[in-house]
């Protein structure tokens, strides 16, 4: 095989001349970078932003760390790296460790802060979108911004902090946005490349490891397409077509027909059929048990896989299965690394602890080799598990989908048992996108040639649709930005009303509303910084040369009108000569009027005036056109005015004592949490009391969940604060209804009894009783709850914020206050 021609070596040669730090970041690379990949850090390179988006497992987060390795090339130059999770964060905070040192690398989220003031600091995007309102001095020097998984703006929850960040960071800054493969990359890079300057897209199809797609019937696996169509045009299997018209009629006897076409990975064994008597029913096809599918794929060589059940319940149902079915898939070896890894991350949870949530068996389920993985887990197990995977020692995990979202935890093989899940009122099938996503786990790069995914045959399947779920890229990114009482007080005190507005006019729901309004808002906010200029440059020491530019051009307007509007009465020339000679009298007496330099100051007024003219052209058209966002404003800053958070006249808006207060309260319940610190109505409240009312606060129940009732709640001051806070509730939200605002759930006190009982130091076996859920989800609510009372220990009077303090040490204990880090 010849080597590259002479022109592919000068093309090669001018590209590392052109780009050396790219070409010395690649070299330095376990594998040889992907064309998108390169194409992403000589953009960055070349000081550009990039918006990269390419499928799970691709690398986007090479051009990331290439952000990174830029900074670190300038001393005094910093980066931020930001992810929608913790667990995210905590992944990336080690990785950076290790190739930085643990001096240049920091790390904050809502509960941990490590080294916040390092060179490179991973963050979750809230904490930069308070920093920003702050204007936090870690911000001075901020070179890179790296919002990994930045699809999540679409979060109908937390994506508006996405957005928030986007907007505010510095234009100095550049932004490496990496999202998932979504099928509006264009209109997202152009809403970029609008607010945040010159923004390269860079989009990739292409996997790194293919993914061969089968369905499971019964003991085989079939391929989801019949290659012998041919690369060009992927069609369904016949075989599952015929399947699927029979009704499942009779596949028994051509079973041995269809082997599994790719052998398992290239170099591994044809997976064998099952050696168990077949059922009665084998004449129709019906599922296989869960320890049988693991078995089969142990042979198949298709080991480690995720198992995707939409269900906790479900997840560890199927470990309770593998583990009765007695399935060990780890050797002497593994079991003893898996055994010393657990007991050295849990050594700081205190036995009785570990008891209650079952540790024991836990283990043993890890010692043959497989988990569940789900929210309900504890955090320290969810870490354990996450932690055993990456090093091959576990070879089934049984997780629900948050897990496709997630940390790097990819696999050899996933599998999907329905392509339908529950989204909390029924059951929908799954989308392109969802399925892209779980299946983007499947294949190692570096460790598999290929990966597998495998979806489990179902009475009702239709082939067709797994073929079009696996086609399709139609994950569109949806804006869900609308103004919360928070931002608005923190725009307005930044940058006033009007020039809030326009900030909001720039968010990508705008953008996506009436894209042309962005484009106005941006050509506004560039002549603002213009106009600032030529105010600069027609300053006068001898007055206000705005006040005598506009006398000129009034006098010089008039005149003009007076030479062509020779028809005019005779008492009208009359009034114009006496307001004529009035403007030249005020003109002469004007200080201005005597400057040497006066006529270079007017050149730069009529630059001015001519620039403030067309502006204000500018501001009618937003005006004009669907200002959705803005009007939302309007109607929170209404509602803030209604209670005295901003006070509004003819010339400004400005905040009130209790609108600062405001600028530093975050979350979904901001306004009832200010009005009740300014009411007093938590000041009687012990630190138990206040942690159960904050958590009612914090606290979002299923909706088939049912409260506690009267009886199972707090007694004493516990309860009139909370009659006064619900009270408070209603009437804030018949004042949001008023004001066409969609206003808000009430509080819930559904976990208030079990985090009162927490807080007052009970066991965790009476809290998780209490509580009626599992210890993952305790943890959860408790941090949230930790993340409210710390906000109240900053903002509140002297009193509660001690209060505040003494209730997040009691919340922060055992199970909640264990880390890692």
């Amino acid at each position: 095989m010849s080597g590259p021609s002479p022109a592919e070596r000068y093309a090669a040669a001018r590209e590392v001349r052109q780009h050396p730090v790219t070409a010395d970041f690649a070299a330095s690379q376990r594998f040889e970078l992907d064309p998108f990949q390169i194409a992403g850090c000589q953009a960055l390179e070349d000081g550009r932003s990039v918006l990269v988006a390419a499928p799970t497992g691709a690398g986007k987060t090479i051009v990331g760390e290439f952000a990174i390795h830029l900074a670190m090339q300038d001393p005094a130059a910093k980066a931020f790296y930001t992810t929608p999770m913790k667990a995210l964060s905590n992944q990336k905070f080690r990785e950076l460790q290790e190739v930085y040192g643990a001096e240049n690398v920091g790390l904050l989220t809502g509960d941990t802060s490590v080294n916040g003031n390092a060179r490179v600091v991973v963050m979750t995007t809230e904490v930069l979108r308070n920093m920003l309102y702050a204007d936090s001095p870690g911000l001075r020097d901020l070179r890179f911004v790296v919002m990994d998984e930045v699809h999540y703006l679409a979060d109908r929850f937390r994506g508006a902090v996405w957005e928030e960040v986007i907007i505010h960071l510095p234009r100095s800054v550049r932004l490496v946005s990496l999202s998932a493969t979504v099928s509006n990359a264009e209109e997202f890079g152009a809403w970029l490349d609008t607010v945040r300057g010159e923004t390269e897209l860079i989009v990739s199809e292409v996997r790194p490891v293919p993914l061969e797609q089968h369905v499971l019937v019964r003991g085989d696996l079939l391929p989801l397409f019949d290659d012998r169509a041919g690369v060009a045009v992927a069609q369904v299997n016949q075989e599952l077509l015929r399947i699927r018209s029979a009704g499942g009629a009779r596949y028994e006897s051509n079973r041995r027909a269809h082997p599994y076409r790719s052998g398992g990975p290239r170099g591994g064994r044809k997976p064998a059929r099952g050696n168990r008597p077949l059922r009665a029913d084998a004449q129709r096809i019906g599922r296989i048990d869960r320890p049988e599918v693991v078995e089969l794929l142990g042979r198949a060589n298709l080991l480690p896989a995720i198992f995707f059940i939409f269900s906790r319940v479900g997840c560890d149902q199927a470990v309770q299965q593998v583990r009765s079915a007695g399935v060990r898939l780890t050797t002497p070896e593994e079991r003893a690394e898996i055994r010393a890894i657990v007991e050295d991350r849990t050594q700081t949870l205190l036995d009785e602890d570990l008891a209650v949530l079952g540790y024991g068996e836990w283990l043993d389920n890890l010692e043959r080799g497989v988990a569940a993985h789900h929210a309900g887990l504890l955090p320290a197990f969810k870490e354990v598990v996450e932690e055993l995977f990456q090093r091959k020692l576990l070879k089934a995990v049984f997780a629900t989908e948050t897990l496709a979202l997630g940390i790097n935890m990819p696999a050899r093989t996933v599998v999907l048992e329905k392509l339908e899940k529950f989204n909390g009122e029924a059951r929908v099938a799954i989308t392109s996108g969802e399925y892209t996503q779980i299946t983007g786990r499947a294949g190692r790069r570096g460790i598999d040639v290929e990966g597998h995914a495998v979806v489990q045959w179902t009475e009702g399947l239709d082939p067709q649709q797994v073929a079009s779920l696996a086609s399709r890229r139609t994950y569109p990114l949806t804006s869900s930005f609308r103004p919360t009482y928070n931002m608005a007080v923190n725009l307005i005190d930044r940058f006033g009303r009007a020039r809030s507005r326009e900030i909001l006019e720039s968010s990508f729901a705008q953008f996506q509303a009436d894209r042309a309004v962005v484009g106005l808002a941006r050509q506004v906010k560039e002549a603002e910084a213009s106009l600032a200029g030529y105010a600069e440059a027609m300053a006068c020491d001898r007055g206000d040369f705005a006040e005598y530019a506009g006398i000129r051009r009034e006098l010089s307007d008039l005149e003009k009108l007076n030479r062509k509007d020779a028809t005019a009465s005779r008492a009208t020339r009359d009034a114009r000569q006496r307001e004529l000679q009035s403007l030249r009298r005020r003109m002469q007496r004007h200080p201005c009027h005597q400057c040497p330099e006066r006529e270079q100051h007017a050149r730069w007024a009529e630059r001015f005036a001519k620039l403030d003219r067309s502006t204000d052209a500018l501001r009618r058209q937003i005006a004009s056109r669907t200002g959705t966002v803005a009007r939302i404003f309007d109607r929170v800053v209404d509602v803030l005015s209604a209670l005295d958070y901003v006070r509004v006249d003819d010339e400004r808006t400005a905040l009130t004592d209790a609108g600062r207060t405001m600028r530093r309260i975050y979350g979904e319940r901001d306004l009832l949490v200010a009005e009740s610190l300014r009411r007093g109505i938590w000041a009687k409240l012990d630190a138990p009391s206040l942690a159960a009312l904050v958590c009612s606060l914090v606290y979002e129940p299923r909706r088939d969940e049912r409260g506690p009732g009267e009886r199972g709640l707090p007694r004493g001051a516990f309860r009139t604060a909370l009659d006064a806070t619900q009270a408070l509730w209603q009437e804030l939200d018949d004042l949001e209804r008023d004001h066409r605002l969609p206003g808000s759930e009430p509080p819930a006190t559904g976990l208030a009894q079990a985090m009162f009982g927490w807080a007052r130091g009970l066991p965790l076996d009476r809290v998780l009783g209490d509580a009626d859920m599992a210890a993952g989800d305790f943890v959860r609510w408790a941090k949230q709850t930790i993340d409210l009372l710390d906000q109240l220990s900053l903002v509140a009077d002297a009193d509660i914020a001690r209060t505040a303090r003494t209730a997040l040490d009691a919340v922060r204990r055992g199970i909640v206050a264990y880390s890692t880090l």
